[in-house]
């Protein structure tokens, strides 16, 4: 009897020997890949190697073609920058250093309002105003002197065409303001008054023309 069971406990040894585990499954999958051909290598992100350099070359080529000049009539030809493109910008850059000249002749306008009429009547004379959009100099004037105010800066550009620096300087500020405004007020006096011809009088229904002499 103990021969049998020793006997029996054997062969069920061998048959459990014989049976694949699940590792040995593994193991052999692998041996099976690596004898066979290697699996494909990937890009970036699962790309294939051949996708970044096709996309390579065709930006090589989209840049050598924006070295070109365009075909006239194309659509790139639409697309280019525009011709006077530099003189708005060195306008532009002009309009910017002049403002910025301004802000700081305003830390002392009692001594730099006069300078301040000098470079608003530069802006005005050269249009610089246009590079930035403003289809008129007031216009200019109510968006980007509004610490200043439009009415001021008017008169301070009317000022430098009726008077000299040094005189308006020993004036000050606040005398040569109020005869600016006088001379607007007298800005709506009639031409014949302005030009010393007296008008004739008033015509009115109430007046009876004289009687002749005699009657």
């Amino acid at each position: 009897m103990a021969t049998e069971m020793a006997t029996k406990k054997a062969a069920a040894k061998g048959k459990d020997s014989a049976k694949p585990g699940k590792n040995g499954a593994k193991a052999g999958g692998a041996a099976k890949e690596k004898a066979g051909e290697p699996k494909r290598k990937l890009g970036l992100r699962g790309a294939a190697p051949w996708a970044a350099r096709h996309a390579a070359k065709h930006a090589a080529e989209a840049r050598a073609r924006a070295a070109e000049p365009p075909l006239p009539g194309s659509a790139r030809a639409t697309i280019r920058t525009p011709v006077a493109a530099e003189d708005i910008k060195a306008r532009i850059a002009e309009l910017h250093n002049a403002l910025q000249q301004i802000k700081g002749f305003r830390k002392n306008l009692s001594k730099g309002f006069f300078d301040v009429g000098l470079i608003l009547k530069e802006i005005q004379a050269k249009k610089l105003y246009e590079a930035k959009g403003f289809g008129t100099f007031e216009a200019f004037l109510e968006r980007e002197a509004t610490e200043l105010g439009k009415t001021q800066a008017l008169r301070f550009v009317r000022m430098v065409g009726l008077f000299q620096k040094e005189g308006a300087l020993e004036l000050g500020m606040e005398r040569v303001v109020m005869a600016m405004m006088s001379i607007e007020a007298g800005d709506g006096v009639p031409e014949a008054r302005a030009s010393g011809k007296i008008p004739p009088p008033p015509l009115s229904s109430s007046v009876l023309p004289l009687k002749p002499p005699g009657r």
